[in-house]
């Protein structure tokens, strides 16, 4: 499946649909962030047109075949141009080659910051969720403000973000809609939504 369609305007509907449908049964403040990339890894650029660069250098010296000295280095800055390009414009390659260390490192920056930035941590109950969908690192983070205790939410609560990583892990736009509103239970039962409540954050996501 392709990461494509988390950005189409059909997924923005069915994620807010599914924040209303979880908000209607808990006093907790859900958002949904989509994030193209957690960050531009420009180490992995540079290190993909200096091997691009390093070939073009092989083959130049190595095969059989005439060439200008004196164009060497024109032709070895365009093989680093091409494959800082490549791997700038696709993700896949930034996928094989950063750590899964770094790929985890950078989600949890990036939610971290939009957890603060999205005024999730002002919610009057101190109930926010930030759940984080990065799709270059395919990954998910939730944040949770003090006033949640996970812990206490008990394994639906484990089961639903396990099950919204894995979809996103594969691109499955309906995997993740159904493992997010597998949130509003979890969350009801433990801070059922009050008849006065007041819904303080936007339910749609914030797709950038």
């Amino acid at each position: 499946m392709s990461e494509r369609q988390f950005f189409e305007t059909k997924a923005r509907t069915q994620v807010r649909d599914a924040i209303v449908a979880v908000e209607a049964q808990t006093s907790a403040e859900l958002v949904v962030a989509v994030r193209r990339q957690a960050s531009a890894y420009p180490h992995v650029d540079v290190a993909a047109g200096s091997l691009a660069g390093f070939a073009a250098l092989l083959l130049l010296l190595f095969l059989p075949w005439d060439f200008a000295v004196r164009w060497m280095p024109a032709e070895v800055l365009v093989a680093f141009v091409l494959g800082f390009a490549i791997s700038s414009g696709f993700w896949a390659p930034k996928r094989w080659l950063v750590r899964n260390k770094s790929l985890h490192e950078a989600t949890w920056r990036t939610a971290c910051t939009t957890f603060h930035e999205k005024g999730v941590s002002r919610t009057s109950g101190r109930n926010g969720v930030l759940v984080l969908v990065s799709m270059l690192e395919r990954r998910v983070q939730v944040v949770t403000d003090i006033g949640i205790d996970t812990e206490a939410l008990g394994p639906g609560w484990k089961d639903a973000v396990d099950k919204m990583s894995a979809a996103v892990r594969t691109a499955d736009l309906e995997g993740f809609i159904g493992a997010l509103a597998a949130l509003g239970p979890v969350l009801g039962a433990a801070m059922p939504r009050a008849e006065d409540d007041v819904n303080e954050l936007p339910d749609e996501p914030d797709v950038s």
